[in-house]
């Protein structure tokens, strides 16, 4: 049997911002035209979503390759994890037909991404494929640029939680030191106001979604009255402070 070497493939995972096309890096837009194909990930609704978007800035339509990732399947296991390997093998494929792959995802490829369970399945399926990444603006960093926001001062810890772990963990942090950000509990945004309130951090805190983008919503958390949220909502709960200038240096 012959096995077709690895060797000069190339993945990789490329941050294109939370969704404003101009939050995309110079770097970042260079590993996409340099890319043979450019994957970006789609649900199995079909419908275009904020990483496509964003590339259709910068790369023709003809050189996307849209792939099902079921990114709305949350409760079942089996099934999502099916979806990855599917998708595994459809990148694998197009490793082996074009060299080099590049794989946008929003936000930052090391943060919470798809990328992530991609990279561990092509590890298995073309070993010796090499595998980088590309850093991407963050949600709470354009939160913080919009909302005027400080994310940290001086000695202040910065505690990222995602919701989708539960709002004890995310009670837990905001009675604790520094700045809190919460991602992805557009569904548990009830559960999150009742943890602000209950650790004395709602007055300061700030919400956001659709950044950068004709939908975009950002407003003081005190303001939201629990409803349901967008799934892709950010909200940063500031250390508290005593407003002094250099007071935790």
């Amino acid at each position: 049997m012959c096995h077709v070497m690895s060797e000069g493939y190339r993945l990789v995972g490329v941050g294109v911002g939370p969704g404003d096309p101009e939050l995309v890096t110079v770097k970042g837009v260079n590993a996409l035209r340099a890319a043979d194909v450019v994957v970006v990930p789609v649900m199995d609704t079909g419908e275009r979503g904020r990483a496509e978007a964003t590339v259709l800035h910068y790369v023709p339509q003809e050189r996307i390759v849209r792939v099902v990732f079921a990114l709305n399947e949350r409760s079942d296991r089996a099934r999502r994890e099916a979806a990855w390997d599917a998708a595994g093998e459809r990148v694998a494929a197009l490793l082996r037909a074009h060299g080099t792959v590049a794989f946008a995802t929003i936000g930052d490829p090391n943060v919470y991404s798809t990328f992530t369970y991609l990279a561990h399945t092509i590890a298995r399926l073309v070993p010796g494929t090499e595998v980088a990444t590309v850093p991407g603006i963050t949600a709470m960093q354009d939160l913080a640029a919009r909302s005027g926001a400080v994310l940290t001062e001086g000695t202040e810890p910065l505690t990222l939680v995602p919701v989708t772990a539960g709002a004890a963990v995310l009670k837990d942090a905001l009675n604790g030191p520094g700045t809190v950000v919460a991602y992805k509990f557009g569904r548990l945004a009830e559960g999150v106001a009742a943890a602000l309130r209950e650790t004395g951090r709602l007055d300061d805190a700030v919400w956001g979604s659709a950044l950068g983008l004709d939908g975009e919503d950002i407003r003081p958390a005190a303001e939201l009255d629990g409803g349901p949220l967008p799934y892709l909502s950010t909200l940063i709960a500031p250390a508290r402070r005593d407003g002094s200038r250099g007071g935790k240096l």
